[in-house]
């Protein structure tokens, strides 16, 4: 009888390992593929900050003005610096950029000194100029200034919910 239950879950356990075994190799290739995809993204945010990299480097840009971001209803942090490359051409790149997240978001250079968290400075006539639509909530990234842009009209960066009319966050360009 001891024999019979013995034999019983051996069985038993012998089974339930065949069981397992496609559903553990369903499990690990669901892993497989899921860390395959964090490392493309990986590799597409590598291959884009090194591209934002060379266009910073490659030209040997200028350093023209630089302000820190603020932010008190919403969290901003990190620099905000115009650059003009050898070419004449002006870029905004945000450094150690964090805000966040939130629906139509964009970065915009304002006429004005500062911009305050309650964006009432865009409704009135405040000069703006867009620069794109924000690429991240964190990180590194560049925006193209339009040539002909008279930077000394604007003097603040401003990370803008246009949907919400709020600005998350704002930097106060300082000449370098």
């Amino acid at each position: 009888m001891v024999r019979t239950i013995k034999a019983g879950l051996a069985f038993t356990a012998l089974a339930g390992a065949f069981l397992l075994q496609p559903w553990v190799h369903a499990q690990d290739n669901m892993k497989q593929d899921s860390m395959k995809q964090d490392s493309m993204k990986q590799d597409d945010m590598k291959h884009d900050k090194m591209q934002d990299d060379k266009i910073m480097h490659h030209g040997k840009a200028k350093t023209l003005e630089t302000g820190k971001f603020h932010g008190k209803l919403h969290a901003t942090s990190g620099r905000a610096t115009v650059y003009q490359e050898a070419d004449g051409k002006l870029v905004l790149r945000l450094t150690n950029f964090k805000t966040s997240n939130g629906p139509d978001v964009h970065v915009i250079l304002v006429a004005t000194k500062d911009a305050m968290d309650d964006a009432n400075f865009l409704k009135e006539n405040t000069e703006k100029l867009e620069l794109g639509k924000l690429k991240g909530n964190e990180g590194d990234q560049n925006y193209e200034i339009p040539a002909g842009t008279d930077l000394t009209k604007f003097r603040a960066v401003s990370i803008y919910c246009e949907r919400f009319n709020a600005n998350f966050g704002a930097a106060p360009l300082e000449k370098f």
